[in-house]
């Protein structure tokens, strides 16, 4: 772990969970250090015990921040909203915070994890199946649902007409 007034984020630079994680961060304007855990180099970097003590999921991103080491990308995108009320990733409006979050997790929960490395892996290695075919299927199917929905959520962005999660 960091020490505790230094901000590190563990991540993986292909990673979406990454990417949104690191969008965040700079939407904030929360300089941190990046350390790149690698997730295919040697069995994946993200699989060794120490990475595992932080992580025990064995996924990234990791952001060790105020003291803390927070995982998952949506859960600790809300921790920074909640902690550093500048530059906000939620709408102030109840309503448009629950379809940022709906959009959200239509990619979060309905979409990436289907086709992310480890079920991949799993899909061709375990499975005998065709990774490329089931994680395009994945895809698409997760993109056309969230394009239904921008329908009765978009403004100028995603949600309305400020830039949110």
């Amino acid at each position: 772990m960091a020490e505790a007034s230094k901000v590190v984020l563990f991540s993986y630079w292909r990673s979406s969970c990454s990417w949104r994680l690191r969008i965040a961060l700079n939407m904030k304007g929360i300089e941190y250090e990046y350390k790149g855990v690698h997730l295919v180099k040697d069995g994946g970097e993200q699989h060794n015990e120490e990475y595992k003590k932080m992580n025990p999921a064995g996924l990234v991103p990791t952001l060790c921040i105020d003291g803390h080491t927070l995982t998952e990308s949506i859960a600790v995108m809300e921790y920074l909203d909640e902690t550093r009320t500048e530059n906000p990733l939620l709408p102030k409006d109840s309503y448009k915070r629950m379809q940022a979050r709906q959009l959200c997790q239509i990619i979060n929960s309905g979409t990436q994890p289907i086709q992310n490395l480890r079920i991949l892996q799993k899909i061709e290695g375990e499975l005998g199946g065709d990774k490329m075919k089931w994680g395009r299927e994945a895809i698409e199917n997760g993109l056309k649902t969230f394009e239904e929905t921008l329908k009765n959520t978009r403004g100028k962005y995603c949600v309305g007409d400020e830039v949110t999660m």
